[in-house]
C-alpha cells in the first residue's frame, strides 16, 4: 500500500511532488525506510555507511506543479561586507 505526502524538491527545479513514504509500522526499518551498515577500511578504520533500502518504501516520486521562481530583485545578495551576514549574526569577534 502506498503511503503519499507532498513534498518539496529543489532539483532541477523546485517543484511540488508526490512520493512515498516508509510504513511507521515496519518491524524491518522501524519506520525509517532503510537499514544502515557501517563499513571500514583494510585497517578497520570506519570508512562510510551504506543503506540498504527496506521493501516497505520505494523511492517513487511524481511532479505535480513546478513552482516559480523568485523575481532578481528579490533574490538575496550576499556582497561579502555586510558583517551580519545573510543569516543576521555577526561573524565579526565582539572585541
Amino acid at each position: 500500500m502506498i503511503r503519499l505526502r507532498i513534498q518539496v524538491t529543489h532539483w532541477p527545479r523546485r517543484a511540488l511532488v508526490l512520493t512515498d513514504t516508509p510504513r511507521p509500522d515496519c518491524p524491518d526499518c522501524e519506520g525509517v525506510g532503510g537499514i544502515p551498515h557501517d563499513y571500514g577500511d583494510h585497517n578497520g578504520e570506519y570508512a562510510g555507511t551504506d543503506i540498504e533500502f527496506c521493501p516497505c518504501w520505494t523511492e517513487w516520486r511524481r511532479a505535480l506543479l513546478p513552482l516559480p521562481r523568485r523575481p532578481r530583485w528579490l533574490r538575496r545578495r550576499d556582497s561579502g561586507r555586510d558583517p551580519w551576514g545573510p543569516s543576521g549574526y555577526s561573524n565579526e569577534p565582539p572585541f
